[in-house]
């Protein structure tokens, strides 16, 4: 039986269709954007500015008619500017919380590595537990929550590197690159009157959304794939150029997209190429080489092709 409805195949070649409209050849990093949002997971989108990233995500959180905040990130950011206060209220004689732009369904937070590590830190709770916690009390945060980031090359001036404890909580880094000479060309003709943003309608809304996620969790991982995907994870810690490598938190993550990028294409069964696809999305961000093994020309791709070629791919699945 297939993981996704008729419907649903509908509704995703829609939404697809509607960030394709803005985000013109950037169909591989759409599919990991919408992977990751089905698998209900954080994304990291590390460019120089002017690529598109903030349009993608507003193209993102208008598709599924979800609200949407942003975060200007900053050295002055303080932790309160995005979670909120409480407020006393003479009248009622008692504290009111005030939301911050925190609480809503997309939330981008741009340019976080310009904030300060103290204010990074702030959002751990809400990526991890989905409430934040203000002066004691716990609030929820609506459902589905999905936050954004984009962050600057680290080379840059004025940016901070984020926390290994912040990069395990996002489940997928990607780069959406400068446009190919055909795609900026297009570019200019379909903007020349107005930008495809202004045309665009909602295809869904975010019980869609939840219930797609709840579909998600239900598609079939075979257990040679599960312990495939184990061993890969698990080589990470041991390979000889690798300082850090992926935590189990990753290998969970990596199910889960997997599971989703199976359900984006109309499976309801993951595949060994799910898992070799994704995997340098999802665990590379999180692994950190030893300085030696990076002066002698290593990288983080390079150490993955490598344990990729020693891990034997399941040949028999059974469904």
């Amino acid at each position: 039986m297939e993981a996704a409805t008729h419907h649903h195949v509908e509704v995703l070649a829609r939404l697809k269709a509607n960030l394709e409209s803005c985000i013109l050849g950037k169909s591989s990093e759409i599919e990991l954007l919408l992977t990751a949002m089905l698998a209900g997971g954080h994304v990291l989108l590390e460019d120089v500015p002017g690529t598109g990233k903030t349009v993608l995500i507003k193209a993102l959180a208008r598709s599924i008619d979800g609200q949407f905040r942003r975060i200007q990130c900053n050295p002055d950011l303080l932790p309160s500017d995005i979670t909120g206060v409480s407020i006393y209220h003479p009248k009622e004689e008692k504290f009111l919380f005030r939301s911050g732009p925190i609480m809503t369904h997309i939330l981008l937070v741009d340019e976080i590595n310009r904030a300060t590590t103290k204010t990074q830190s702030a959002l751990l709770e809400a990526m991890e537990e989905r409430h934040i916690t203000v002066d004691g009390d716990l609030h929820e945060l609506p459902t589905p929550f999905l936050m954004l980031a984009t962050q600057n090359p680290i080379d840059f001036e004025g940016t901070y590197m984020l926390p290994e404890a912040q990069l395990d909580r996002f489940m997928i880094k990607l780069s959406l690159g400068y446009p190919s000479e055909a795609a900026e060309k297009q570019m200019i003709a379909s903007q020349s009157q107005a930008h495809p943003m202004e045309a665009l309608q909602a295809v869904m809304d975010t019980s869609h959304v939840l219930a797609m996620q709840e579909q998600v969790r239900r598609v079939h991982m075979d257990d040679a794939v599960a312990d495939y995907l184990v061993t890969l994870s698990r080589k990470t810690r041991e390979h000889h150029a690798v300082f850090l490598g992926a935590s189990p938190r990753a290998t969970l993550s990596l199910v889960l997209a997997a599971k989703a990028y199976a359900f984006l294409h109309h499976r309801d069964y993951v595949i060994p190429d799910d898992i070799k696809y994704l995997a340098p999305y999802v665990l590379g961000h999180r692994m950190i080489l030893h300085s030696e093994a990076r002066m002698d020309g290593a990288s983080v791709n390079s150490v993955l092709s490598a344990i990729f070629e020693q891990v034997r791919v399941p040949v028999r699945l059974e469904k």
